[in-house]
């Protein structure tokens, strides 16, 4: 068997034996790609051009819609290349750059999550030092760190995976290159330890995130259930709902897939969980998280009347000064004639 210095490329999981069904995992992810480049794409303009939206909260959206993106952009791409190709293959230098890549946005977006939340702790339960807790500074600064702390994360288990020894084959149980399916090529004792060690640390740090976000929301709901009027909790509850719904699909997802017993685990079935986290959620946050804002609906509808009215005049106006230049050719040849 080779080791990791000369192996050359890496074996995906395919999703099917049969190459219709290779072919409609191709379809089915080009439109699960689309709708999340159309989704976060969206976010991205409306929070961007409308001034209605420069609020923290918007603000941290902006963030989580270039990590979902980021997401899709790592995993989906060559999932795709390999169902319309029938192929399984990935290079050494192409598994790393996924496994750095996909761990660095993933680890960003649960950074963020975490700081989404503290967003609604303080709106919610300290609104009167809202403008000074969460300040366009405070929020630059935090974002910073949800981006750096995520890339260093990303670094260190990229760096210590990609440098033990893999004797075990090049056979990957998974479509993505992952941390723990390539841990199982490897038979470097130390090296095992060593990430595994990472992974603990890693593990107990985003243990410490959840435990903020229930400690969080045990606050939010405490303060929200004391509002005496129907429509004031209504208003703070929908504005937690997509957040709370959107870190309970993030967090059930990877929690069940890497926490399973054995006894119930199938290739087929972390297949479909290594997709409900990795490719699934970067679809639906935006459309989770334009259910109950208003003021982001109606930032994106503007947009896009804007640019719909933009495009039907520029039309018409190509249309008018084409007929222009064909009637003045008109003339001319009757001149001539």
């Amino acid at each position: 068997m080779s080791n990791s210095s000369s192996m050359a490329q890496f074996l995906l999981l395919a999703f099917a034996d049969r190459r219709e069904l290779q072919l409609l995992h191709f379809w089915l992810f080009l439109g699960i790609s689309l709708a999340a480049l159309l989704g976060n794409g969206l976010i991205l303009s409306a929070v961007a051009c409308d001034q209605h939206l420069h609020t923290p909260r918007d603000f941290f959206l902006l963030h989580l819609s270039l990590t979902d993106l980021g997401c899709v952009c790592t995993t989906v791409p060559k999932a795709m290349h390999n169902s319309l190709w029938d192929t399984t293959t990935i290079s050494y230098t192409g598994c790393a750059a996924q496994l750095f890549f996909f761990t660095f946005f993933i680890s960003t977006e649960y950074f963020l999550l975490t700081i989404m939340c503290y967003d609604r702790y303080v709106a919610i339960c300290k609104p009167l030092h809202y403008g000074t807790l969460l300040g366009s500074r405070a929020c630059a600064h935090m974002a910073a760190a949800a981006w750096a702390s995520g890339f260093l994360n990303s670094l260190l288990h990229t760096a210590n995976t990609f440098s033990l020894p893999l004797c075990q084959g090049n056979a990957l149980g998974q479509f993505f290159c992952e941390i723990p399916h390539i841990l199982t090529l490897s038979s470097s004792h130390s090296g095992f330890l060593r990430e595994i060690g990472l992974i603990v640390f890693s593990t107990c740090l985003r243990f410490g995130c959840f435990i903020f976000i229930v400690f969080s929301y045990v606050q939010i709901f405490r303060v929200v259930l004391r509002i005496p009027s129907k429509q004031g909790r209504h208003k703070a509850f929908s504005t937690c709902l997509p957040h709370l719904a959107v870190v309970s699909l993030f967090l059930s997802a990877a929690a069940f897939s890497h926490l399973k017993p054995p006894s119930i685990s199938s290739p087929s079935l972390d297949l479909a969980l290594s997709v409900l986290y990795s490719v699934v959620p970067p679809a639906l946050n935006p459309l989770i998280y334009s259910l109950r804002n208003q003021e982001l609906k109606d930032a994106i509808r503007k947009m896009m009347t804007g640019c719909f009215s933009k495009a039907i005049t520029c039309f018409f106006s190509s249309a008018e000064n084409s007929c222009v230049v064909q009637g003045e050719k008109d003339s001319l040849w009757s001149f001539r004639a």
